[in-house]
């Protein structure tokens, strides 16, 4: 990740941003697309296992979970306003012996990260400008499952995502989004040897697209 977009998401996903985000999660749980990705990898059977969320946020990935099963938790996020709000919100629920936390772009620090069970990315790599070294380097950390979240990438979608980078070019904002296509995804995957096990879309015309592979 460049620099520019360090500083961007540091700027964008900052402490007001984070502190909205957990009052919401507090409200309503999960949002939606989010609450599928948990519920179909908890379906497919997650106890004993262990989780690596990427791009973890304030943690709703990681406090559902640990709730339904998962033993240990590993969340890095390259903002650190979230990554201390999903520390907080996971002592608050009294698993923060079973939660670690890292701040920081995941590439840099993947030669230092365990390899999970299960790897969750919940719209990052739409957040990411180097999509094939991220996917990648996520994927050789994934033992059984590897959930996505990311826009589909339809004309409609790439222009609103040129028009969003636009704005912010305006504010000075240097964080900037990106609609990857999804066949280069799914090529990186069946590379790493994962085929597709789940497949659903949700938002606003199908924006999200909620997808869990499983390796072999």
């Amino acid at each position: 990740m460049t620099c520019p977009q360090c500083q961007g998401i540091e700027r964008e996903f900052g402490e007001k941003t984070a502190a909205k985000k957990l009052l919401r999660y507090h409200r309503d749980g999960p949002a939606k697309s989010t609450s599928l990705l948990i519920e179909t990898l908890i379906s497919l059977g997650v106890q004993d296992m262990t989780l690596l969320d990427i791009g973890g946020g304030i943690g709703d990935i990681q406090h559902e979970m640990l709730k339904n099963g998962i033993t240990k938790s590993t969340s890095v996020d390259a903002s650190s306003a979230y990554a201390a709000a999903a520390r907080k919100e996971a002592q608050r629920q009294g698993h923060g012996e079973r939660a670690n936390f890292l701040h920081g772009d995941f590439v840099d620090l993947s030669p230092e990260v365990e390899d999970a069970d299960i790897v969750t990315l919940d719209k990052v790599i739409c957040c990411y400008d180097d999509m094939r070294t991220l996917v990648s380097a996520s994927a050789a950390k994934a033992k059984q499952y590897y959930g996505l979240i990311f826009p589909y990438d339809t004309r409609w979608i790439k222009a609103a995502v040129k028009i969003a980078n636009f704005f912010l070019a305006l504010t000075g904002n240097p964080f900037r989004s990106f609609a990857h296509p999804t066949a280069l995804v799914e090529d990186i995957l069946k590379a790493n040897d994962f085929g597709r096990n789940y497949y659903t879309r949700s938002g606003f015309l199908g924006f999200w697209q909620v997808i869990v592979y499983s390796r072999g």
